[in-house]
């Protein structure tokens, strides 16, 4: 794992929607994310993780 990934890897676990932001830009996947972390933390965290790790 390179730097840059586990960067956003740490990014995603302390705030999902900027690492989101970071890794796809403006789009549905940070709308979903927003969406997730307002309702509840941990989906938001999940889907970050799974944005941020696949390739």
């Amino acid at each position: 794992m390179d730097s840059n990934k586990l960067l956003l890897v740490i990014l995603a676990i302390l705030l999902p929607p900027v690492a989101v932001l970071l890794k796809k830009g403006m789009g549905k996947d940070l709308l979903i994310n927003i969406l997730l972390c307002i309702f509840f933390f941990i989906p938001g965290l999940i889907h970050a993780l799974w944005v941020v790790l696949q390739e």
